[in-house]
């Protein structure tokens, strides 16, 4: 086998979005490098509530009446019935 192929895999400090820190392994940057996270759990809406933020906001209802229910197996069916496709 050829020598020196794999990355060099090292630790770095990872910053979340309220400034939490942790350390863990990576093959990113240099050694002891800091790594901030602009998206994490505690700040993108799938780990905050975002099915029922969608709700909310009505997005959900504006995808299904532009493309159909998903769930309900219509999918796109709108169209067809309207003579659009």
């Amino acid at each position: 086998m050829k020598a020196n192929t794999h990355p060099d895999y090292h630790e770095v400090t990872i910053i979340q979005t309220d400034g939490t820190e942790y350390k863990t392994r990576s093959c990113m940057g240099k050694p002891g490098e800091k790594m901030r996270l602009d998206v994490d759990p505690l700040s993108h809406p799938a780990w905050q509530g975002g099915t029922q933020k969608v709700v909310e906001k009505q997005q959900l209802k504006k995808f299904e009446n532009k493309y159909g229910s998903f769930l309900s197996g219509n999918a796109g069916r709108e169209d067809e019935a309207k003579g659009k496709k």
